[in-house]
């Protein structure tokens, strides 16, 4: 049985390497697939589960998952969320939350029973007991007894998520439910057993590059650190164009470009008394929209994510170019997917799903002398909390505002999100700017990002250290900023 993250990841690395290298030998077919689920649990012995056949079942879907399916092909269980549950998997956690321990005494006040208005506690031989079809999960059982012997088992994918969006079915099977879900991507390594995963896009990209099409990556700025202090965002970039794509853009040039034209949206909200809140991580955003829809019409940033500018920008130079983020972020994939956001990423890859690739055609990241920097150093630190909010106020003083009265609100969490945007609804909210970002420590603490946050802030600070002190606003200078839109909408302004 798989008890760790460790051993989940293994397993879901182990078959997207392997699904990407049919791909690229164009073997990806119905008998190669079968053929795959064998080679990776051979059998007669189960490795995680009860059998190797439901371990089989689970591999078949996450086969479908990274051919950027639903885990099954019934009608009834296909989505558009990025976030899938695979439920053979999903079967071993207890289905009531609350449970009778050791520690009941059978004593005589009988608080427990007494206490429960559903009629789900009933006295046994050797204690009490709880009946999961009854029972409400409202905890007055766990409050009245006196030795505290019911114990509140929460399961670790709903305590992971912080908009409640994971509710269970008559079975304990986990259920998502999409008009709550962010697909922040907080559920997927949360689950000791793997059942939530996000689809993959590994194999689009792999078709588009061996189409013979300008496939172009753009990097997120958390990406460096990430992968230790000798890989640069140069040596990213010459693996990447090992593997086949055209070229590799930095996103932080994008970041710089976001906070130009949030400066001058903040510069507006600042003279009216208006308050605001940023538009780069799509979880906050899926937040607001889901959530929030008055604060989403009335206090988001209109300017795009980094991820879209950059992504506007490379569709502008070269018309039918196909653009690939590269990050720690899952939400990114559905933003990729939004309509209402033209021209945003074709589509997103994780670090995870990266390294599945670079291994896919023995591909490595090497230390490379060539330098690369497109981006400020204020657009480099995007993706740490703060970040945004400090480049935006940047450009605001590089335009001459006075910026040292304005108050933020830097927000690292779902939970510090929800509770600034909960003050802004109800008109408590002291100060004038929320910088909301999903992850704990911003972007670089995303679902996918490849080492522990202490190593990628040591890593990363080095990286850093050798960029040069370019302004953001002197630095758009050399782009084409006048040709595409900065705009959710898409409208162009002139």
């Amino acid at each position: 049985m798989i008890t760790n993250d460790v051993g989940i990841i293994h397993l879901k690395h182990v078959i997207l390497e392997e699904v990407a290298r049919l791909a690229w030998e164009d073997r990806l077919n119905e008998e190669e697939k079968d053929a795959l689920v064998y080679k990776i649990i051979p059998g007669p012995l189960a490795q995680y589960r009860c059998c190797i056949y439901k371990e089989r079942e689970i591999v078949r879907q996450r086969i479908r998952l990274a051919e950027g399916l639903c885990p099954t092909a019934d009608p009834e269980q296909q989505s558009d969320n990025v976030i899938q549950v695979i439920h053979p998997a999903c079967e071993e956690c207890p289905i009531s939350s609350y449970t009778v321990t050791d520690n009941c005494r059978l004593c005589i006040g009988k608080a427990c029973l007494n206490s429960c208005r559903f009629g789900a506690v009933s006295i046994g031989h050797d204690r009490s007991h709880i009946d999961a079809a009854k029972c409400r999960e409202c905890g007055k059982c766990a409050e009245a007894c006196p030795y505290s012997a019911i114990a509140h088992l929460e399961r670790p994918c709903k305590k992971a998520c912080p908009t409640g969006a994971i509710t269970y079915d008559e079975y304990g099977i986990c259920r998502i439910d999409e008009s709550k879900c962010v697909q922040c991507g907080h559920g997927i390594h949360a689950c000791p057993f793997g059942a939530i995963a996000a689809k993959s896009y590994l194999v689009d990209i792999i078709r588009e590059i061996k189409a013979g099409k300008k496939v172009i990556a753009m990097c997120a700025p958390a990406t460096e650190g990430q992968f230790g202090a000798d890989i640069s965002m140069a040596s990213v970039r010459h693996a990447l164009k090992e593997l086949g794509f055209w070229d590799m853009v930095e996103v932080g040039l994008g970041a710089d470009m976001t906070a130009a034209y949030e400066s001058k949206e903040w510069t507006e909200a600042l003279e009216e008394g208006r308050k605001m809140t940023t538009s780069c991580c799509p979880a906050f955003i899926g937040l607001l929209k889901k959530s929030f829809p008055e604060q989403f019409a009335e206090n988001k940033s209109e300017i795009v994510s980094p991820m879209c500018a950059v992504s506007r920008y490379l569709k502008y130079l070269y018309p039918g170019c196909v653009t690939v983020f590269l990050g720690p972020c899952v939400a990114k994939k559905a933003e990729a997917q939004d309509p209402s956001i033209p021209d945003n990423a074709d589509y997103v890859m994780t670090y995870g799903e990266f390294r599945a690739l670079l291994r896919s055609k023995d591909v490595e990241l090497k230390p490379v002398e060539e330098r690369y920097q497109e981006a400020s150093i204020f657009g480099k630190r995007f993706a740490t909390s703060g970040g945004v909010a400090n480049a935006v106020i940047e450009c605001m003083q590089e335009r001459g505002v006075d910026t040292k009265d304005i108050r933020l609100r830097k927000c690292a969490g779902g939970k510090e999100c929800i509770q600034a945007v909960t003050l802004l609804k109800y008109g408590k909210l002291p100060e004038d700017f929320i910088e909301g970002m999903f992850c704990p420590g911003g972007c670089v603490g995303g679902p996918s990002k490849h080492k522990t946050e202490g190593e990628i802030t040591k890593a990363r600070e080095n990286l850093l250290s050798q960029a040069d002190g370019r302004k953001v606003l002197e630095n758009l200078k050399d782009y084409p900023m006048e040709e595409f839109s900065m705009y959710r909408d898409g409208r162009l302004e002139r």
